[in-house]
């Protein structure tokens, strides 16, 4: 079996941890705020731990950060990392620590950190591959590889050179956030909790699919924004590019939607990839301001980047100005998000990692 991973786990969780080998209670408080506050990359960090208590830690534990095994940098000063992974296919908090050796894969995931004005963005991986198999996405189309743990995820957030300036976070990398549900509500936990990170839920943007079941636990259970990868309004087109139209239709997605209070703080936004010739007609205008008419929200346009094997190529610059106008002049907010780290295949859809056999 594994050693078990700290990152991720609560205060009391961590008393029992410490507890568990020998070492006063008061020891998870002072793991958490090392890890968590301080965000350390090794138990030898903890200096107000003993010495003998530092390697009771790590006989059992695992503190859980990987550090980055390659990075890329645009001329637009998006940097992309690459982090290794050790992932069962099982899902659960600690299916990791469940797991034997041969029963493990290891892989690699990508995060992007996004710098604009004095924002920092990181764009975090929830999955190794995913299984939703949207045609138009890297990631889709290598198949699943496994769910990351809640460590694996937070590790992403300490081991990027940018961690102690990070302003904002979007579950939109490799893998639907939502298929991935525990691991990734707990990340979020510890990313908001006042024993964690501090942050606000206004910093955190889930982007989905829409996967039914979950998604209504997360807009009961979670105060951070949503993003529904939309990219047709019309059933049979959408179910072409996302197979999983068929089991969670957009409009039976919507209509849920509809139930949630969006006029405060919390927000939501359409994810809306822009194919020439394929979902940028007049025709879609129209279907896009029926199906969202009254509703608070945003659509964000998004330029196509090229993937292999794909036939299509993004719309014109002036047909998406055109489709923004459109909506907007019909009361629906929209605007084209600008492209970044295409240049180094960090653009949305381009995100694909690499894989191999444990």
């Amino acid at each position: 079996m594994m050693k078990t991973k700290l990152l991720g786990k609560t205060p009391d969780e961590l008393k029992a941890a410490a507890t568990a080998i020998g070492l006063p209670a008061f020891t998870g408080r002072q793991i958490a705020q090392w890890m968590y506050a301080k965000r350390v990359r090794s138990f030898d960090e903890m200096t107000n731990i003993s010495k003998t208590g530092r390697e009771k830690l790590a006989e059992r534990y695992d503190l859980g950060v990987s550090e980055s095994i390659g990075a890329a940098v645009s001329s637009d000063g998006t940097k992309k990392y690459l982090f290794p992974v050790i992932c069962p296919k099982a899902s659960g908090l600690d299916a990791y620590e469940q797991s034997r050796p041969e029963e493990l894969e290891t892989a690699a995931v990508e995060a992007v950190m996004i710098p604009d004005e004095d924002r920092r963005t990181l764009c975090v991986s929830s999955q190794s591959g995913c299984r939703m198999g949207c045609k138009f996405c890297m990631t889709g189309r290598q198949g699943f590889h496994g769910h990351l743990s809640a460590a694996d995820i937070l590790s992403q957030f300490i081991a990027v050179d940018e961690s102690h300036v990070l302003t904002n976070a979007v579950f939109m990398g490799m893998g639907e956030p939502l298929d991935n549900y525990d691991n990734v509500m707990r990340a979020i936990e510890v990313l908001t909790a006042d024993w964690g990170f501090g942050w606000s839920p206004k910093r955190i943007t889930l982007s989905s699919v829409g996967d039914l079941p979950n998604l209504k636990r997360f807009l009961d259970e979670s105060r951070c924004h949503l993003a529904i990868s939309l990219h047709d309004p019309f059933t049979e087109e959408r179910r072409e590019l996302m197979p999983v139209e068929k089991a969670w239709p957009v409009e039976e997605v919507i209509r849920l939607i509809r139930r949630y209070d969006f006029s405060g703080q919390r927000r939501v936004s359409f994810e809306y990839i822009m194919f020439s010739g394929l979902n940028d007609t007049k025709r879609h205008e129209d279907a896009l301001i029926r199906l969202l008419r009254g509703l608070e929200c945003r659509v964000n346009l998004i330029r196509f980047h090229r993937i292999p094997d794909f036939p299509y190529v993004s719309s014109p610059a002036s047909i998406m100005e055109g489709f923004r106008d459109r909506l907007n002049a019909h009361g629906i907010t929209c605007t084209i998000r600008a492209s970044r780290g295409e240049d180094i295949l960090a653009a949305c859809g381009m995100l694909a990692g690499k894989h191999g056999q444990s």
